[in-house]
């Protein structure tokens, strides 16, 4: 959608200049930053963007810093941007609440696929499906008004781990495969991307299980994927 706004955060300038040829060709309205606290002053001081593209390698506050400072207070869409090879750093961002991520280096095509399908989650995340809402234990949704509490407990998801909590309750009591729920929540494009879906469904059980090493809400079902327990 022409005109949203996204935050670029990277210390390389031929990347900050190679990033907004690319998406300001594609209608965004581009920011750029070259370090962490740059990024949480313009955060802080004109509001949140749609989007924000985030370096790991960062002078002065890393990524993963601006992450988590940012995921305290934001659910605002994070695709990071990785080395090649650095499999950890994929999963340790996605684990303090990222959305995506790109490897160094990419093309323009790859960048611009990952920021479309990151902003079409953002935009749909709470499209009225079936179920509208849902009760489970301790565990209320309002898909509705993207409201959720355990207990008496207010909890933020993001959009993507939204889309998950959907999926899976539009199929609650039903084995959902993990391919399916990546082309669900993610595109076709994410199939096979594992590591992706099981990050964010550790994400969701550290936010709403009593005990996320012992989960008795979101259940890995061996060889097959995922489901939502009904607790009868």
């Amino acid at each position: 959608m022409a005109g949203e706004r996204i935050l670029v955060v990277d210390d390389e300038p031929r990347y900050l200049r190679a990033i907004r040829f690319n998406l300001e060709a594609e209608g965004y309205r581009i920011t750029c930053v070259g370090t962490g606290d740059a990024a949480l002053a313009i955060l802080a001081g004109e509001g949140f963007p749609d989007l924000v593209i985030l370096d790991i390698m960062l002078p002065g506050l890393d990524g993963f810093q601006v992450c988590a400072r940012v995921r305290e207070v934001s659910t605002v869409p994070i695709i990071m941007l990785t080395a090649r090879g650095s499999d950890g750093d994929k999963v340790q961002g996605l684990r303090l609440g990222a959305d995506d991520y790109v490897v160094k280096p990419f093309s323009a095509q790859e960048l611009l696929a990952r920021v479309d399908a990151v902003l079409r989650r953002a935009r749909t995340a709470g499209t009225p499906e079936q179920p509208a809402s849902l009760a489970v234990g301790d565990l209320h949704v309002d898909f509705l008004m993207q409201r959720v509490r355990v207990k008496d407990r207010e909890v933020r998801l993001s959009p993507t781990e939204y889309r998950v909590l959907h999926c899976l309750a539009s199929n609650a009591g039903r084995t959902v495969t993990q391919d399916d729920l990546l082309e669900k929540v993610w595109g076709a494009e994410y199939r096979g991307e594992h590591e992706v879906l099981r990050v964010t469904v550790w994400r969701l059980r550290q936010k709403l299980e009593e005990d996320p090493q012992h989960p008795r809400l979101i259940r890995t079902v061996s060889g097959a994927g995922y489901l939502l327990a009904s607790l009868a």
